[in-house]
């Protein structure tokens, strides 16, 4: 029997709606607008498309939308002032500055510079320690768009077997302290692992976030199991032409879907998840901003 089809864009529209329905009670209840600030600096194609789909989102949900967009040569200390205008702007509730940046300036400095309530990406140093000692923190979108998947198809996750294949500071890590956070038992593994295959057999929810195209064939999954792919690459496909390519995960999806209990598709999976959880995060750190009630549904 096929496996059951994780429809992250329904889902994701789903989220975007109770993240509309917090926003509404916000403003009428407590008089606050989240906003969401985006700096995007440079011109690359992806990032500018990536940003305009933010901005619109973030305005259909009903906050308030900042965006920033600075020449590919401005100056690190410009950008940093910037960041510092913002993080001192009460109307601004989330700060992100879109990557890759200009190699003249120094990314993990940028991050570490917006302050960590306002780090909606959730890769400021300080939110990535809370996460990983089980405090209150700014959890990055993508692991939190793949836990909250898990736990609407699965419900409780205590005491399953996870097995993440990645070991990257946006995904792999953090995902493995959010299973860890349900209770889940955890395994970390990587293109290097001893066995890998049979690593991947043993899991009950495998997350491929390894990078590379199919890689995890359809005999490396458990039965019945649930896996969650993250992976976006782009492969040519001569047949459609000269330059034609698609997308396709880190599994192979047309062996997988055969074997698992219940898989996300590429494209369709988790990627439509990945700014409706900016959004969710953006009204999370508007109530914390304000000493309101975290909206349930929203967080890790």
């Amino acid at each position: 029997m096929a496996a059951t089809i994780i429809d992250g864009k329904a889902f994701a529209e789903g989220l975007r709606a109770k993240v509309g329905e917090h926003v509404a009670t916000l403003k009428a209840k407590a008089g606050v607008v989240p906003g969401l600030a985006v700096v995007l600096v440079g011109e690359d194609p992806a990032s500018q498309v990536y940003v305009r789909n933010k901005g619109r989102q973030t305005v259909e949900a009903g906050m308030q939308s900042f965006e920033h967009r600075l020449d590919a040569d401005t100056g690190e200390a410009e950008l940093l002032a910037l960041i510092a205008r913002l993080n001192a702007d009460p109307a601004v509730h989330g700060i992100l500055v879109q990557l890759p940046l200009p190699g003249h300036i120094d990314a993990e400095g940028v991050i570490n510079a917006i302050a960590p309530e306002k780090d909606v990406d959730g890769f400021h140093i300080s939110n990535v320690g809370r996460l990983a000692t089980g405090q209150k923190s700014m959890v990055p979108c993508t692991p939190l768009g793949c836990l909250l998947m898990l736990r609407a198809h699965l419900g409780s996750l205590q005491g399953a077997e996870a097995v993440v294949v990645g070991r990257s500071n946006i995904v792999g890590k953090p995902m493995a302290q959010l299973l860890l956070g349900d209770s889940a038992t955890v395994t970390i593994a990587h293109s290097r692992t001893r066995d890998l295959p049979q690593v991947c057999r043993r899991a009950d929810i495998l997350v491929a976030a390894v990078g590379r195209p199919r890689m995890i064939e359809g005999g490396w999954i458990k039965p019945g199991a649930t896996v969650i792919d993250v992976g976006i690459n782009r492969v040519p496909t001569p047949e459609k032409g000269e330059g034609k390519h698609r997308l396709v995960g880190d599994v192979d999806f047309e062996a997988a879907v055969e074997v698992a209990g219940a898989i996300t598709p590429v494209p369709g999976g988790v990627g439509p998840m990945t700014i409706a959880c900016l959004l969710a995060n953006t009204v999370t750190a508007a109530c914390r901003a304000n000493g309101l009630p975290e909206p349930e549904g929203l967080t890790a």
